[in-house]
């Protein structure tokens, strides 16, 4: 009887409003002070935690790339120099690098390390084109030590968060990196060459089309597509291992459209910066196939998608709906830059 009679009780009290009501025992002045301390401190410091989540998931603004008075930097020294930056800022900007947080608020956080990812991937890229292709002058040449070192470094997995510590390694590999260029800047080494020439940009060119293309189709598959399926197109004889429909039905999970669109965003960020580092280090091959308009115009394109987000969250409106999408805005700026490589990549391989 004594138990029913607590239930009466604390019934009476919540509904009838007599005497204290049961918020007064928990946080109002009869609740014991610890109790309350530990409701307040729980409080507090979910607060502390939501505004340091803001804080580290502000995108980092662009730098100026580094670049010597006229023209006394050594050929490649701003295309490394970028490549150095860039992992600098993926690394120390605030928060540091949030990709394996297994901590509030990073666990909470999807868009920046989904940013992070878009970032490591360009670095991959360049850094593996700068091992075959920039500092080598033929097929058979002997590859630079450091950055064979460097490279592999890169790949690590980005969000393992037991050893080997993706920042740790990306660390080592952005160290690495330093070392080939301080061979590479003193005059008096001739063991780190890096070698300007059409072809080499081309092949690095390559791979930045594939990764846009992808994220090109992945943005824009925000609202469902069906596709004609044209993987064999263009080939008479080709073959793949099993059969696709003749139609597919292609759309981006709800819950991945944010992820794509700061991926995109983050893809887009380091790609300025290495696009712009080019500019400088191919310089006389750009001007000889009368391309430099051609790169501006790509940067151009790429810092469209820089632009400040006025929205609290991606929206994910239809085509021509009532709502934007943001997605599709962001699929025709890298769509445009997609196409401008392609342009730049058939201009390089003219005579």
């Amino acid at each position: 009887m004594g138990f029913f009679r607590k239930i009466m009780t604390a019934w009476q009290r919540l509904f009838s409003g007599a005497g204290e009501s049961l918020s007064e025992d928990y946080i109002g002045k009869n609740a014991p002070k610890k109790l309350r301390a530990g409701l307040y401190s729980t409080l507090a410091s979910l607060l502390l935690l939501l505004l340091l989540g803001w804080y580290w998931s502000q995108e980092p603004a662009e730098f100026n790339i580094h670049v010597k008075a006229n023209t006394g930097a050594v050929i490649g020294e701003t295309t490394t120099s970028a490549l150095i930056n860039v992992v600098d800022v993926l690394l120390d900007k605030p928060g540091g690098y949030l990709s394996n947080d297994i901590m509030p608020p990073g666990v909470w956080l999807d868009n920046q390390p989904s940013w992070e990812y878009g970032v490591i991937i360009q670095v991959r890229d360049l850094s593996k084109a700068m091992r075959e292709s920039f500092s080598r002058s033929q097929s058979q040449s002997v590859e630079d030590t450091d950055l064979s070192l460097a490279e592999p470094r890169f790949n690590v997995d980005h969000v393992r968060w037991a050893a080997p510590w993706p920042e740790r390694e990306y660390r080592e590999g952005r160290n690495y990196v330093t070392s080939y260029l301080e061979r590479l800047s003193d005059e008096e080494a001739f063991d780190a060459q890096f070698y300007a020439r059409a072809d080499n940009l081309r092949y690095w060119l390559g791979t930045v089309e594939k990764r846009l293309g992808s994220l090109s189709q992945r943005l824009s598959a925000s609202v469902g597509q069906r596709r004609i399926n044209t993987d064999l197109s263009g080939s008479l004889g080709a073959r793949q291992s099993t059969e696709s429909p003749r139609e597919l039905v292609i759309k981006t999970s709800w819950w991945k459209i944010d992820n794509v669109f700061y991926e995109a965003r983050g893809t887009s960020w380091a790609l300025v910066h290495f696009l712009k580092a080019v500019e400088v280090d191919f310089a006389d091959v750009l001007a000889k196939k009368n391309a430099s308009v051609s790169l501006q115009q790509i940067i151009r394109e790429l810092e469209m998608t820089q632009r400040p987000l006025r929205s609290p969250m991606i929206v994910n409106g239809e085509g021509f709906g009532l709502l934007a999408n943001h997605s599709l805005v962001m699929a025709s700026y890298i769509s445009r830059a997609n196409a401008a490589i392609i342009d730049l990549r058939e201009l390089l391989s003219q005579g």
